[in-house]
C-alpha cells in the first residue's frame, strides 16, 4: 500500500472541504457579506486546481470516492487501491469538519450539508437532486479522464479540472448544494445528523453512479487519433 499516496489524498480531500466550509459555512455569517455561489465555486476549484498542480502527482489527486471509482470503472486506476483511498477521503473530510466544529461561529447547525426538499435552496425533490448529482459527476470524470489521457498537454489537466468543478458548482449548488463527492457530502451529514444524515445515501449513489457513467462514456468516445 501506497502510504504517501493515501497521505497525499487525506491532504488533498481535507483542503477541498475547507474550501467549502470556509466559503459556505463562514462567509454566509460574514459581516461582510456572504461570497455567494461564485465565490464558494470558485474556492473550491481554485483548491482543487491547486492541490492537483502541487500534490496531485503522489497520489493523482482524486480527492473523491466517485473520481476514485469512476477511474477504476475505467481501467485508470488499481482496484485493490480503491478502499484506502475511499476510507482515506471520507476520514479527511470528517476530520475538516470536526476542525471547523471546534472552531464554531459558522452559519446554521447543517455543516453546509447537501440535500433534497426543505434542505434545496430551490426546494427540488429526490429525482431532481439525483438526476442533477449523476449528470454533473458524469461530466466530471469525462473531463478528468480527458484532461488526463497519455499525450495530453503537460501541467494543463489541474486547470481543465478545477474550473470544471468551478462550473459545476455554479450549476448545481442551488439544487443539492452540489456534492459529486460522497466525502463532501459524509463530513458535513455527520456532524450536522437529523436529515441530512438521513439524506446522505443519496449522495453516495448518484455521484459514485454519475462517476461509473462517465468513464465508460469517455472510453467509448476516445479514439486514437
Amino acid at each position: 500500500m501506497k502510504l504517501k499516496a493515501l497521505g497525499a489524498e487525506f491532504v488533498g480531500t481535507f483542503m477541498l472541504m475547507a474550501a467549502i466550509m470556509g466559503g459556505a459555512f463562514y462567509s454566509f455569517a460574514a459581516p461582510a457579506g456572504a461570497a455567494g455561489i461564485l465565490g464558494v465555486a470558485f474556492a473550491i476549484g481554485i483548491v482543487v486546481m491547486t492541490m492537483a498542480r502541487s500534490i496531485g502527482h503522489i497520489s493523482g489527486g482524486h480527492y473523491n470516492p466517485a473520481v476514485t471509482i469512476g477511474l477504476a470503472a475505467g481501467g485508470r486506476f488499481p482496484v485493490a487501491m480503491v478502499a484506502p483511498y475511499v476510507i482515506v477521503q471520507l476520514l479527511a473530510a470528517a476530520s475538516c469538519c470536526g476542525v471547523f466544529s471546534l472552531i464554531g461561529g459558522g452559519v446554521g447547525g447543517n455543516f453546509a450539508a447537501n440535500g433534497y426538499g426543505e434542505l434545496s435552496m430551490l426546494k427540488v425533490g429526490l429525482p431532481g437532486v439525483f438526476l442533477i448529482e449523476t449528470v454533473m459527476t458524469a461530466f466530471f470524470l469525462i473531463v478528468i479522464m480527458g484532461a488526463t489521457r497519455p499525450g495530453s498537454p503537460a501541467g494543463f489537466a489541474p486547470m481543465a479540472i478545477g474550473f470544471a468543478l468551478t462550473a459545476i458548482h455554479i450549476m448545481s449548488i442551488p439544487v443539492s448544494n452540489t456534492s459529486v463527492n460522497p466525502a463532501r457530502s459524509f463530513g458535513p451529514a455527520i456532524y450536522a445528523g437529523g436529515e441530512p444524515l438521513a439524506q446522505l445515501w443519496v449522495f453516495f449513489a448518484a455521484p459514485i453512479l454519475g462517476g461509473i457513467i462517465g468513464a465508460l462514456i469517455y472510453n467509448a468516445i476516445e479514439t486514437d487519433d
